[in-house]
């Protein structure tokens, strides 16, 4: 699709992505939906257009329910000739003058849109504890994917430990695979608890999440899992292999599991790397311990005619996600002269009422599934923090102390957030670490500074990309 040809691109075909291309195919506008995945479905659908129905049933209704939006697009996509989705698209730049750079088929393309709105979602949150880079450790987010994409599953028993609903919900996945789950070990102690009670009414108005996770959590102790809440100071033990993970329990005791794979998750943030590379403003979210994009009601950034919808602009869940996305798209119609406003607002009044139930339940899960401190923030030195250049938090703490005063000063003194995951694995942390050393806020501190490309890409790729541009303007 040549530069200037579309109204609305879209990058991202999770839950947001797809209902914002729908919503603004619907108003009539010309969409390009980009998406590194083969098939739709983003992160919380992987694989589902493909999945039999064994795994369907093992991960679940709620999995299941993305068939219909992931058919509704395919359906769209067919009838609509405006609309195009372009699978295996991998997004390397986006400007402020919403210009999208991407690599399909071995090519780079370029498209320039009048408007864009960006459905990166989330991704795991790091936890760097002693032993978390050792064989048979992995996030419980990785160990999904697996399941989602490949129906791979652990051969041996898998213990489950940190804090947030998707340990329960990826265990009671597992027993309906038939896999062995050794234990769950979990942060979420008593003050916990008494810091999400005064969110425990306003999280009554999304009952059936709140009535989802217990029977999950029913079914789980119904089958005997082990269960050890209130639990602190992780490591992973073993020489050249996880072998056990050793934690303190409520009472303070040293106790210890035998597992050969463990998987580590204590919730998941805002992906920003594309938020930050346009230079859009971002706040601290104390409430959910990350940064996440400055926005309007209608997902506008600081960055004229971009737009963020779905779990990149804040945490919220799959179908919160879906809503911002139909919210989006009705501001970015309306932006391109496809509604007026009158319209727009007549069209968003009940997604804006859905939305509220949606994110009823999340000031709750916010305060009851906190990362302590001692999670996102190694109080160890010899604990890595950027496993790709293997920088410790004794390394970042020594910086600090040389004048090191931020992330960037951090990387030019150590090359952390330098590897090939560039800072998504560190940056939260390194982040926090400077603030505890420095006594700053996280918000004074900041992130690192992003620049394209956002995914790796050959030199012949760039050449090809800058080539491209040249014929474009002849």
């Amino acid at each position: 699709m040549p530069a200037d040809s579309v109204d609305i691109a879209i990058v991202g075909a999770g839950p947001a992505g797809m209902s914002a291309a729908l919503e603004a195919a619907a108003r009539g506008a010309r969409v390009l939906l980009l998406d590194e995945q083969p098939a739709p479905g983003g992160q919380i659908y992987r694989g589902v257009t493909t999945a039999p129905a064994r795994r369907l049933h093992w991960l679940g209704p709620d999995y299941a329910q993305g068939q219909a939006l992931a058919a509704d697009l395919a359906r769209a996509c067919a009838q609509q000739p405006g609309l195009v989705h372009v699978p295996g698209a991998a997004v390397w730049q986006v400007t402020p003058q919403r210009e999208i750079h991407y690599l399909a088929e071995g090519r780079s393309h370029c498209v320039r849109a009048r408007q864009v709105v960006l459905c990166t979602g989330a991704m795991e949150r790091p936890f760097p504890i002693p032993g978390w880079t050792l064989p048979g450790v992995m996030t419980a987010g990785a160990g999904q994917i697996l399941l989602k994409s490949a129906g791979v599953v652990p051969a041996g028993p898998v213990l489950l430990a940190g804090c947030g609903p998707l340990l329960y919900l990826l265990a009671w996945q597992y027993l309906r695979a038939g896999v062995r789950v050794a234990a769950i070990v979990d942060s979420t102690g008593f003050a916990d608890y008494r810091r999400a009670l005064p969110h425990l009414g306003a999280a009554l108005r999304g009952w059936r999440d709140l009535a989802k996770g217990l029977r999950l959590i029913g079914a789980l102790r119904l089958a005997g899992i082990p269960f050890h809440g209130g639990a602190s100071r992780f490591a992973v033990e073993g020489e050249g292999q996880a072998r056990a993970l050793a934690f303190d329990d409520r009472r303070g005791r040293r106790q210890r599991i035998a597992a050969a794979t463990v998987m580590l998750h204590q919730g998941v943030v805002p992906h920003t790397h594309v938020t930050w590379s346009l230079r859009a403003r971002h706040d601290w979210d104390e409430a959910q311990q990350c940064f996440r994009p400055v926005t309007d009601d209608w997902g506008g950034l600081s960055v004229e005619g971009v737009r963020i919808a779905g779990d990149g602009a804040g945490i919220g869940g799959a179908w919160a996600a879906a809503t911002r996305g139909r919210l989006a798209a009705l501001a970015a119609a309306t932006a391109c002269g496809l509604l007026d406003e009158a319209a727009r607002d007549r069209l968003a009044a009940p997604l804006r009422r859905t939305l509220a139930r949606q994110l009823a339940i999340r000031p709750f899960l916010d305060a009851l599934y906190r990362a302590p401190d001692a999670h996102r923030v190694p109080p160890d030195d010899e604990v890595l923090v950027c496993r790709c250049e293997e920088v410790s938090a004794g390394q970042l703490r020594r910086h600090v102390a040389l004048g090191a005063q931020g992330p960037n000063q951090a990387k030019a003194f150590s090359r952390c957030g330098m590897g090939p995951c560039q800072g998504r694995l560190c940056g939260l942390t390194v982040t926090e670490l400077i603030a505890q050393c420095s006594g700053e806020s996280p918000q004074a501190v900041g992130f690192y500074r992003i620049r394209p490309p956002l995914k790796p890409m050959t030199l012949g790729e760039l050449a090809g990309a800058e080539v491209a541009q040249e014929l474009n303007r002849t």
